[in-house]
């Protein structure tokens, strides 16, 4: 038996998808947004500098600069970050989920669908904490970057799903 993981591009199906979902990070604040808050944080960081530097702390405007250099970076891995998705297609003879990594690398795995199940682990507390497609001697961790409604909204869809595709 070989592995299912393979590079994109292998094989296409033509058959109509029972389902199909594209999961993607979810950022809260818009490149728009992101303009705003760096220019915002900029003029406090410079204002706040001058005065410092007038009472002779000249050294605060270093370290001010760093901060605001830190926020910068750290948004940028944040967006960076965001363009990870993962595209799931389900039709009666397969299974198909697509990983894209930010840095562009593409993975697929393929499953049978009959042979394919779908575990959930939940947390009392939070709710659903992990979801993996297990089948043929491997798996596929999915949406761990969700949060937990959307998780359930997820889970709740792709298990009707599956078993329409058994049927």
């Amino acid at each position: 038996m070989s592995n299912p993981a393979v590079e994109i591009g292998s094989n296409a199906t033509s058959e109509k998808p029972i389902f199909a979902a594209v999961l993607t990070p979810h950022r809260s604040l818009s490149r728009l947004g992101f303009g705003v808050l760096i220019t915002v944080f900029a003029v406090l960081c410079i204002s706040s500098g001058v005065f410092y530097f007038t009472l002779g702390a000249w050294p605060v405007l270093f370290f001010l600069g760093f901060d605001l250099l830190l926020l910068w970076f750290a948004f940028q891995f944040s967006y960076r970050a965001g363009k990870e998705s993962e595209e799931i297609e389900l039709t009666r003879t397969s299974l198909t989920v697509r990983k894209i990594k930010p840095n562009g690398r593409k993975r697929q795995h393929t499953y049978n669908p009959f042979w394919a199940k779908f575990h959930v682990n939940r947390d009392e507390d939070v709710g659903i904490t992990d979801m993996r497609i297990v089948g043929e001697g491997y798996q596929s961790t999915l949406g761990s970057f969700m949060n937990p409604e959307d998780k359930e909204s997820f889970a709740n869809a792709f298990r009707k799903a599956l078993a329409t595709a058994k049927r």
